[in-house]
């Protein structure tokens, strides 16, 4: 079998697509308390000890829906996280065995596909004066990325993927994290880092998009992005400005349009066709957008749908 192509010469040769939304596909198996360890429920990255079929059907329907990456169940499994679960302790073990599990599918596919591992927020604002979500120590929040990204760096994932991030402060300790554990592991990979930006272009704590790029672009990443919050149509200034600096590569991937609430709950209207419409003109007319994938509300039609704009607009 020839080596796989690396991820950053695929990103230079084609835009890359990747899946969409896991939390949304798992909740269709109807998972009950007694499906999670301990009895522990909405441990959804543990279903990697009770249920890794489900985590594994899930990663196939994306790359059959033409996905090219698909993204570990590793969201919230940075070891403050995995501690609300009582498996701190096993921060490195289980993201090695969820990379693993993702590692091994996409081997199954032609491609190449690549399995990206995804580093999700603390739950802390360590930028934050909040007498709770800012107390945090920066060293405790960044051993906590380390060790995660130890983990799915061991488990072979071909990228790491700080995502869905609130606080730049946060951001920043997430890629020292990286950097510590590949040198740590002896194994290069590449680091994507995004921000998550309101209507209005700002984070959680009002950093702009500006200063947000500014801030981590020189720390030695390779992909600058964009993902959740909002649908693609509030990412436009913000993907133009980025796509201006000429710098770095830019990944993109929003929710399938802003979410209206019903009855409690957060719902995504922006149906498959939609949504590949604006998200292929990005690729159009972005030249620096190498990435584009969806987020919460999205499913494997929405990635279909992303599959066959893309191939056109080849």
């Amino acid at each position: 079998m020839s080596e796989k192509e690396p991820f950053l010469t695929a990103l230079k040769n084609r835009v890359l697509l990747f899946d969409g939304a896991m939390g949304t596909e798992i909740q269709k198996y109807n998972p009950e308390s007694k499906d999670f360890p301990d009895g522990k429920d909405g441990f959804n990255d543990g279903l990697i000890i009770t249920h890794p079929e489900w985590i594994e059907q899930i990663h196939r329907n994306y790359l059959e829906a033409g996905a090219d990456c698909i993204e570990t169940n590793s969201f919230g499994s940075n070891k403050i996280k995995l501690e609300e679960y009582g498996f701190g302790e096993k921060t490195v073990s289980m993201n090695k065995d969820i990379a693993k599990l993702a590692v091994d599918v996409c081997s199954q596919y032609q491609g190449p596909r690549y399995a990206i591992g995804s580093m999700g927020p603390t739950g802390y604002l360590p930028s934050s004066d909040d007498a709770d979500l800012g107390q945090k120590p920066t060293d405790e929040i960044r051993q906590a990325f380390e060790l995660q990204a130890q983990g799915l760096i061991l488990g072979g994932v071909d990228a790491l993927l700080i995502e869905t991030s609130q606080d730049i402060l946060e951001v920043k300790l997430a890629i020292e994290a990286c950097h510590n554990a590949i040198k740590n592991t002896a194994r290069k990979v590449p680091i994507i880092a995004n921000a998550t930006l309101d209507q209005y272009g700002k984070m959680l704590l009002g950093t702009n998009i500006q200063a947000a790029y500014t801030t981590i672009s020189g720390m030695g990443i390779d992909v600058f992005g964009l993902n959740c919050s909002t649908g693609p149509k509030e990412m436009i200034p913000s993907v133009r400005w980025l796509d201006e600096q000429g710098e770095l590569s830019l990944l993109v991937v929003p929710n399938a349009g802003m979410p209206e609430n019903q009855g409690g709950q957060a719902v995504y209207k922006m149906t498959p066709d939609e949504m590949a419409s604006l998200l292929s003109d990005f690729v159009q007319d972005h030249n620096n957008v190498r990435i584009v994938g969806g987020c919460c509300g999205t499913n494997p039609e929405h990635i279909k749908a992303l599959r066959v704009a893309i191939d056109a607009k080849k």
